[in-house]
């Protein structure tokens, strides 16, 4: 009988792997197969809010120009996408610690059924994006109470 001795970090990686793929999200690999250091692929924050007459989403894309980020409506979703792009490396500047996280990002959000499609707004503002979705004016669903036989 063989005694194998159990490795916590071990398994904590076997879990976050599986995560990983259950999210499509694959670890960089060198030819050998061995685990490169990647940067995450990062996300922004968002708010998102409603009132009587809209919903509005706040996303916090700092350093991501105007140019660089696309809002698209499709299929009953909302999706705002862009990139971030990292300084170029200059020859007289030397990096000793880089903590912003870089690269494209995509966020998507289902729609409720009464946004007005046609009349969604979005204005970009000192590294915020707010959308907001005007809520079309069809008759509410209302609640309607079903006795069980």
């Amino acid at each position: 009988m063989n005694l194998v001795k159990w490795n916590p970090f071990k398994e904590l990686e076997d879990v976050s792997n599986r995560l990983n793929g259950l999210f499509g999200r694959f670890p960089a690999t060198t030819e050998s197969g061995r685990e490169m250091l990647a940067m995450a692929d990062w996300i922004p924050t968002v708010d998102i809010s409603e009132t009587d007459a809209a919903y509005l989403i706040k996303a916090e894309i700092p350093g991501v120009k105007k140019e660089e980020a696309k809002v698209t409506l499709q299929d009953g979703m909302l999706i705002i996408e862009g990139e971030r792009k990292q300084e170029k490396e200059e020859k007289d500047k030397k990096f000793h610690r880089i903590e912003r996280s870089y690269g494209s990002f995509v966020r998507s959000f289902r729609l409720p059924d009464n946004v007005e499609e046609a009349s969604v707004i979005a204005e970009f503002k000192d590294g915020m994006l707010n959308v907001t979705l005007p809520k079309s004016k069809k008759a509410e669903s209302k609640s309607v109470n079903v006795n069980i036989a």
